[in-house]
């Protein structure tokens, strides 16, 4: 889930800074270890926040949060009553949003784990299971930012509102069935930039 949040802080958290630091540590063995990450089965839960418009995916659900606390992108990976989705996305962004600055991005929610990494004004939430590795989880969310920003050359929550079918075919290329399977950029992109030359021709 991508959403924005009603007050911008560039300050980063204490346990967002040890996060970073280990992402930092797992990023430096990530050329050598794509293919271990690539063939972990690594499931993400996603969870929506508010309907079609959020930019994540996982497991149960992934969603894309922007201006105050509205969904930009989501997507389930486990079936959720659609009467039902409105009212867990709004629990979603509310336990998200309330997170004072000294707190993790790590969140205990009902049965499973919400982890969120924010960008500016936009919140990334993934939804997983209590089995996942919280930060490979993280870890894939700065990814799937970096393939967008490589895609649009410096995402905005405009890019992802105007784009969904792109930022959709984006983390299916990363995700598949709620499981990880791919992680590479420039492979993750060749099926855009296919279509993208089919539609200039």
């Amino acid at each position: 889930m991508i959403c924005r949040s009603p007050i911008l802080s560039k300050r980063r958290t204490c346990a967002d800074a040890e996060a970073v630091g280990a992402v930092h540590k797992l990023h430096a063995h990530h050329s050598s270890s794509t293919d271990q990450i690539h063939n972990s089965s690594v499931r993400v839960t996603q969870q929506k926040c508010i309907p079609e418009e959020v930019s994540c995916a996982w497991r149960r659900s992934c969603e894309t949060l922007g201006a105050p606390g509205q969904t930009r992108l989501s997507r389930y990976y486990e079936h959720v009553e659609i009467n039902k989705r409105t009212m867990l996305e709004a629990e979603v962004i509310k336990n998200c949003l309330s997170r004072s600055k000294d707190e993790c991005s790590f969140i205990e929610y009902k049965d499973f784990k919400l982890v969120y990494r924010q960008y500016a004004a936009l919140f990334i939430v993934v939804g997983i299971d209590q089995t996942e590795n919280e930060m490979a989880v993280y870890e894939l969310i700065h990814n799937f930012v970096e393939v967008l920003d490589k895609y649009f050359s410096r995402v905005s929550e405009l890019d992802i509102m105007f784009n969904l079918d792109r930022v959709h075919i984006i983390l299916d290329e990363m995700v598949l069935n709620g499981c990880i399977v791919e992680t590479n950029r420039n492979r993750i992109l060749a099926p855009l930039f296919v279509l993208d030359k089919m539609a200039e021709g």
